[in-house]
């Protein structure tokens, strides 16, 4: 039978806690807890080091876990000995060996001695093992900046010896910093902006503006793989998709032609508003970047965000767009979100934009378009879909 496999888990900003450190040591353990169901582990935590024992055998799927979890720092297979150097010496041999039949060839030790019992230094550590690798490889050379590979030794209860660890997300554990409400559009910046924000520690839920029939069904299909996507960073989440069109259709009648978009963004912060407040989601998240588009000068973000007196979070708002890009072909979204299935955004866009809204005659057109009892029935109609971290999909309508 094989054994259990050991990962090391490092945690960095939950470190600079000071009061409330023990708060954010448990939502890690907790998210991953869930995230790990139906996998059996344990988790064991010493200070600065989570460790996390699971069966054998699913080595991909943990670690597809581990990288996705916001608040870990890195990661690493590891083997855990008795604190006698022969015994560390091997671990730290086979560790070498495995980077060496990869084609590695230069090579640091670090060491780490927390129990300062044990007879050598983590100088000796290191220069002692790196002595016992050179011999058993000779092809190998010592080199301490820009090494190929690092073996790293830690020295607690147990010794702990393991190899280069795997990039985490770094930040925060998901609903440290409460919950907000994402606007989710099929573009790429938006689900970049929730992925950004859930590295912070903030919980999501997803707020999609449907207008049938002028956006189609694989629109919508395109935003709900965005919120998959968004799912594997948060551990879940909830999908609200609001039928958009009649609130779309009184504004093209209503509105001056350049005013459509500002208002229908506001209208898009109005709904959001009442909605999070229900909810208890303490903020609203948006994708918009300055100057990107029209409706995204400082001006035009003035008058759009009027509708709502929750902080309107913008991640992205001096972001250049071909950093966007990256982050999102990283996380997964973008070849999802360049699908050429284009929102409601798009379709009702006027030619000639306003680009520098008056905040108080804006407003004054704003609400002589009468939206409410349109924007009330919209979110009365909206549907929910709870999306699990697997991608275990519940359907329904909507829950309050």
């Amino acid at each position: 039978m094989e054994q259990d496999e050991l990962y090391l888990i490092k945690v960095g900003e939950i470190l600079l806690k000071l009061g409330n450190r023990r708060e954010f040591e448990n939502r890690l353990r907790a998210g991953l807890k869930d995230r790990l169901a139906g996998i059996r582990h344990r988790i064991e935590y010493q200070p600065g080091r989570f460790f996390l024992v699971v069966e054998a055998g699913r080595s991909a799927e943990v670690e597809g876990i581990l990288s996705r979890f916001p608040g870990i720092n890195g990661f690493a297979k590891t083997r855990r000995c008795e604190k006698n150097f022969d015994v560390i010496e091997k671990a730290a041999l086979e560790t070498a060996a495995l980077a060496v039949a990869r084609g590695k060839r230069s090579f640091k030790v670090e060491s780490r001695r927390s129990d300062k019992s044990f007879p050598k230094d983590s100088a000796e550590i290191g220069r002692d093992l790196g002595h016992s690798i050179l011999t058993a490889f000779p092809e190998t050379q010592v080199r301490m900046t820009g090494p190929d590979f690092k073996v790293h030794v830690e020295i607690r209860d147990k010794a702990f010896v393991y190899g280069d660890a795997t990039k985490g997300q770094r930040g925060l554990p998901v609903g440290t910093q409460g919950r907000g409400l994402l606007l989710l559009s099929g573009g790429i910046d938006s689900p970049v902006a929730g992925y950004l924000m859930a590295r912070r520690g903030l919980a999501l839920e997803a707020m999609y503006f449907h207008a049938w029939p002028y956006t189609s069904e694989e629109a919508h299909s395109k935003v709900k793989d965005l919120a998959r996507v968004l799912a594997a960073y948060t551990g879940g989440l909830c999908l609200w998709t609001v039928p958009f069109t009649e609130v779309q259709l009184a504004i093209k009648k209503g509105a001056r032609e350049d005013l459509t978009t500002l208002m229908m963004r506001a209208a898009m912060m109005e709904i959001p508003q009442t909605h999070a407040l229900r909810r208890r989601d303490t903020c609203i998240i948006t994708g918009e970047s300055l100057g990107q588009v029209a409706s995204q000068t400082a001006e035009n973000l003035r008058f759009t965000e009027f509708p709502t007196d929750l902080p309107v979070l913008r991640p992205l708002i001096g972001t250049d767009k071909e950093d966007t890009i990256r982050i999102a072909r990283e996380i997964g979204s973008f070849d999802i979100s360049v699908l050429p299935f284009e929102d409601c955004c798009v379709i009702f866009s006027p030619k000639h934009p306003m680009l520098k809204a008056n905040l108080q005659r804006e407003k004054a057109a704003y609400t002589a378009l009468n939206l409410g009892p349109l924007l009330a029935e919209a979110l009365e109609k909206t549907e929910k879909l709870d999306i699990a971290f697997a991608d275990r999909i519940v359907r329904g309508k909507s829950q309050r």
